[in-house]
């Protein structure tokens, strides 16, 4: 499969059998330039109700979207499973900013795992629901989500191979979070990617975690 990070927590998943899948689609805006996302998907992931993560308007081919925890339904012919893992944007349990969900996918044999606004360490039974994971996409900028240390022992917890960060800051926005250095200071197994996208195979893995960092692609 080819995982592509479109800009701040969206990224298209497209499987080799043929299924794309967006993950967080955004709103463009005067604080948040990239460009939206407009075209075609099957299926559509939204971690939470923010207008930086929910915006399935310009999305074609009419894809089903998965807003909620739980297994999800209609996605048989699709050669892949999803789920949502209840979690909070905050660490006291969605009081301050709502509700967030962790989206767990399996495609082609590969466990791909989404956080959406992740605001708290994971708890046990988080970490069980999730299960493997292969390729983990993080919040890295902090403020609104985990902070970088955080994001760091949220790592620990899941054992990835491929990290992906995301949600830091770019030069097209204008919200109080850090740039990735923070994040990246003082780690050595770190990736520049010269493109926006990577191919991912089961069985063809790093055979130890790898952090990877994408270029945007609008």
């Amino acid at each position: 499969m080819k995982i592509k990070w479109l800009a701040h927590s969206a990224f298209l998943i497209t499987a080799d059998s043929g299924t794309r899948i967006v993950t967080d689609p955004y709103q463009s805006g005067e604080r948040h330039r990239h460009t939206e996302f407009s075209e075609a998907a099957d299926i559509v992931t939204v971690s939470h109700g923010h207008s930086d993560h929910n915006h399935t308007d310009p999305i074609k081919g009419n894809p089903l979207v998965l807003d909620k925890a739980g297994e999800a339904e209609g996605i048989k012919d699709k050669n892949v499973k999803i789920k949502g893992v209840a979690a909070a944007h905050d660490e006291a349990g969605g009081s301050k900013r709502g509700a967030n969900i962790i989206f767990c996918l399996d495609i082609e044999g590969v466990k791909i795992c989404h956080c959406g606004d992740l605001g708290h360490l994971l708890t046990d039974e988080q970490v069980k629901a999730i299960g493997q994971v292969d390729v983990l996409m993080i919040p890295v900028g902090g403020f609104f989500t985990v902070e970088p240390p955080e994001a760091d022992k949220v790592i620990g917890q899941l054992k990835p191979k491929i990290i992906l960060p995301m949600h830091y800051l770019t030069e097209k926005i204008s919200i109080p979070i850090k740039k990735e250095d923070e994040f990246l200071k003082g780690k050595n197994n770190v990736k520049r990617a010269e493109s926006s996208e990577i191919e991912v195979k089961a069985g063809k893995l790093p055979a130890s975690a790898q952090i990877i960092m994408l270029k945007y692609s609008l």
